[in-house]
């Protein structure tokens, strides 16, 4: 190739990178004016309108503090009931699942041997009374003045021993009337305690031995929850059981409603267990109602103490960041703002004590944070309360201020 189309080749090379050069330059500049660089502008949120929020006022109240646990009914006494004599069961008195009361009688065994047996001492007592008034005659004969001189005196020895002697066997024949009556009385099963009867073991009919279970009582008024507690908790409960009676409340399972209240804080076990860290504590429930079954698994609600005039939120205003716990404050200008807020103890399911942060009176937003920032515009809106729709006006002022943007743009 000539010298003459080198030259030709690198003006025509110069020219092409002059022209592209230009064109990238009006691009950029036609960016920025363009439709995109003003719709960003219009996404501006200080640009942006209200946004809709719950907000609720923060309130001072008296908030207790609860300690709570998984606890187990328990029957305050729970015996079987069984025979001290053996014999043949006559009869049940009692009916499956009925409240007895101390003493009722629950079932009658076979009293006739033992009645014969209690029958034979008091026949031989009968007898050796007789040989007793007897043998008393003869030594007061013959000890007698005018008789003593004619008796040997190992005669009169041996009839003050007979006196003595006789006088023992009556009393023996006392005492094996006295065990043949108590005997005679186990014919009698009574209830030692009063409680609820459950289901029988045997029937009327049966022959039974001593020991032989027939029924189960089990006391339910009154009765024991017991349920165990972290350790960490032990000073918190000492104190409250060093400050007087301890309130407890039983509830179902799921927290739903409360089964009885009135319960006392009973004991707290002497020692903590070393495999677990908690303690064993123990209420005591009048139950009148019959609320509380033996078996029975509730939670268990004891009141340690009460915060006077704690702030309260709702639990869902408590956000969590980086920097830990925070609100938002709806000022009085409509704008909200951030504030560092520590959240205490639970009060109900669905609120909590704020301990640092807070003063009581604040406008905080409960619903519709997510959509915020500091400085935001909101139109705060009660619980429950849903944004009015927009109006006409209002649809037509956003369309004529979204086609503007577009407009200032230009063509690209």
């Amino acid at each position: 190739m000539s010298r003459f189309w080198k030259i030709v080749l690198l003006v025509v090379a110069v020219l092409v990178v002059a022209v592209v050069g230009m064109r990238l330059m009006g691009g950029k500049k036609g960016d920025a004016g363009g439709p995109a660089a003003e719709g960003r502008q219009g996404g501006d949120p200080a640009n942006a309108g209200p946004v809709p929020v719950t907000v609720i006022d923060a309130v001072r109240q008296d908030v207790p503090v609860y300690a709570s646990a998984l606890g187990t009914v328990a029957a305050m006494n729970t015996v079987t009931v069984s025979p001290q004599v053996g014999g043949q069961l006559i009869s049940l008195n009692f009916k499956e699942g009925q409240e007895v009361k101390k003493g009722d009688l629950l079932a009658q065994i076979d009293p006739r041997t033992l009645q014969a047996s209690y029958d034979e001492a008091a026949a031989a007592k009968r007898q050796n009374q007789a040989q007793l008034a007897t043998a008393r005659s003869n030594y007061q004969r013959s000890n007698s003045a005018e008789y003593r001189q004619y008796v040997a005196k190992t005669d009169l020895d041996t009839q003050r021993n007979q006196v003595a002697q006789f006088e023992s066997a009556v009393a023996a024949n006392e005492a094996s009337m006295r065990a043949a009556q108590v005997q005679l009385q186990y014919t009698r099963v009574t209830a030692p305690i009063s409680g609820i009867a459950g289901i029988r073991a045997v029937d009327a009919g049966n022959i039974v031995s001593a020991g032989t279970a027939l029924v189960t009582l089990t006391q339910i008024h009154p009765i024991h929850v017991v349920f165990n507690l972290p350790e960490r908790q032990l000073p918190a409960v000492r104190q409250a059981q060093a400050a007087g009676p301890v309130d407890i409340a039983a509830l179902d399972r799921n927290d739903a409603h409360v089964l009885t209240d009135g319960g006392k804080l009973d004991v707290v076990d002497n020692q903590i267990s070393s495999d677990s860290g908690t303690f064993r504590a123990r209420a005591l429930f009048d139950n009148e109602d019959n609320s509380l079954w033996p078996g029975q698994f509730v939670n268990v609600r004891m009141q340690l103490r009460t915060i006077a005039g704690g702030v309260v939120i709702p639990t869902q205003a408590v956000m969590r960041g980086p920097d830990g716990e925070y609100v938002y404050i709806v000022k009085p200008d409509s704008t909200v703002a951030m504030q560092t807020v520590k959240s205490g103890v639970e009060v109900g399911d669905s609120q909590v004590q704020i301990t640092e942060g807070l003063k009581g009176g604040e406008r905080v937003v409960s619903e519709g944070q997510f959509r915020l920032k500091p400085g935001a515009k909101v139109t705060a809106l009660k619980p429950g309360e849903t944004p009015a729709a927009p109006t006409e006006a209002e649809l037509k002022a956003a369309q004529q201020q979204g086609g503007g943007g577009r407009r200032g743009g230009g063509p690209r």
